[in-house]
């Protein structure tokens, strides 16, 4: 009898862990999905400003649109940031902001705006969308040497192949131009004429190369 109680305590105690550990398991799998639901939920909501906030955006850019649909606009995409800072849109968010704050000649405002899409993470085509917004955003306050920086930062791992060559390229130049080194400059734009023969824009190209000092002769 004394064998049979301590074995059935044995098997008791064995039994009771077994239960708590199941039972462990199964509140850490509830906990679990309860944040995997609640990450979801945030996501979706994040999601659904964001497009709201986009909508805003587009039509506060369109001919005519009052003051007000900016203002708005930029209400709605800094919520987005500020309400959801770890959304994988945010880089998005982040990069319709700085368009708007641009448009409306915030240049310093705009800029920032750019760094936080590249700090959040934007990739591929928005970050050099983003790195070439701050290069405008220098241009616009007319600091050309940070222009310049700033165009051949946007520049580095492009390939001439790529659609937003052109445009850094140009922008370069422009920056170079105005800034007083029409020796680069000169150079820039004959670099575009050359790498990209059928470009649009041409006759614009010589027209720019055409209005530069001619070189000193030698």
């Amino acid at each position: 009898m004394r064998d049979f109680v301590a074995t059935w305590l044995r098997e008791s105690r064995t039994a009771r862990w077994t239960l708590i550990g199941l039972g462990a398991l199964l509140v850490l799998g509830a906990a679990a999905f309860g944040g995997y639901s609640w990450y979801g939920a945030q996501d979706t909501r994040a999601r659904l400003a964001l497009v709201a906030a986009a909508d805003l955006a587009q039509q506060a850019t369109a001919p005519g649109a009052p003051a007000e649909a900016r203002d708005k606009a930029l209400r709605a995409l800094e919520t987005v940031l500020t309400e959801h800072p770890r959304f994988s849109g945010a880089p998005e968010a982040a990069y319709r902001l700085a368009n708007l704050r641009l448009d409306a000649g915030q240049h310093a405002a705009a800029r920032g705006a750019y760094e936080i899409a590249i700090a959040k993470g934007a990739t591929g085509t928005l970050r050099s969308l983003a790195a070439l917004g701050i290069a405008y955003s220098w241009e616009g306050q007319r600091d050309y040497a940070r222009a310049q920086a700033a165009f051949q930062a946007a520049l580095n791992g492009l390939s001439s192949k790529d659609f937003l060559y052109e445009e850094m390229l140009l922008g370069l130049g422009r920056a170079q131009e105005f800034g007083g080194n029409p020796a680069a400059a000169r150079e820039t734009y004959s670099r575009l004429l050359k790498e990209r023969p059928d470009t649009r824009r041409a006759d614009d190209i010589r027209s720019r190369l055409a209005s530069l000092p001619a070189p000193p002769k030698q």
